[in-house]
């Protein structure tokens, strides 16, 4: 089955309270599954890569063999797709195991888009920022 995983996470203060986001659509538009959890206090870019493993896998629970992630992130789509380098140890850590999920899936590929571009899943990673807070 061919999906495409809209991935968020951010942070207030870096680090600071963190909430990671995905948005799983089959190849027709329907939504498979969509949450944003409160991940703790973490940076913006280890909220990054818990969205994507949280996607990841939940593709693969959806039997999922052909996936587009779609990001915000610029450092997570350039570090997934081997372009830059991991260099931070807690950054190596999580993409490992992205990778590590990725191949599992089969055919996976990043695109990077602007925020505007990823609407649901960077909205949800907000009500998990609020919801915390209260």
């Amino acid at each position: 089955m061919k999906a495409t995983l809209y991935t968020d996470g951010g942070s207030r203060g870096n680090p600071g309270p963190a909430a990671s986001a995905f948005v799983l659509e089959a190849e027709d538009g329907t939504v498979l599954d969509a949450r944003g959890d409160a991940i703790g206090v973490a940076t913006n870019n280890v909220a990054e890569y818990r969205a994507l493993l949280a996607g990841l896998t939940r593709a693969l629970e959806a039997g999922v063999d052909e996936l587009e992630v779609v990001s915000d992130s610029e450092l997570l789509v350039k570090q997934m797709r081997g372009e830059y380098k991991v260099k931070n140890a807690a950054l190596r850590e999580l993409s490992l195991e992205a990778a590590r999920l990725a191949h599992e899936l089969g055919t996976v590929t990043y695109r990077a888009v602007r925020r505007e571009h990823n609407e649901l899943a960077d909205s949800l990673v907000n009500e998990a920022l609020d919801r915390a807070r209260s």
